[in-house]
């Protein structure tokens, strides 16, 4: 993966991790509670929604444990 990737592919993993922690604290999860629903480590849980690179898999485990489609993680 390129080290020097475009603003907006930067700004979309943002908003995405964004969208994951606002319905983590609509469900009043936390971090360690989201990661234990989804099967994840908190840290990974962490990075996600401080718009690091997500894998797929990751973020359908999210969705689920969030109880919401993937593309409303994406997309909003």
């Amino acid at each position: 993966m390129p080290a020097d990737q475009p603003e907006w592919v930067i700004a979309a993993r943002r908003a995405t991790g964004d969208r994951i922690r606002v319905r983590r604290l609509h469900m009043t999860m936390t971090q360690e509670s989201l990661a234990y629903a989804s099967g994840l480590d908190r840290s990974t849980v962490q990075r996600m929604e401080a718009g690091a690179e997500m894998k797929l898999s990751h973020l359908l485990l999210v969705a689920h444990a969030l109880r919401v489609h993937v593309t409303d993680l994406l997309h909003g």
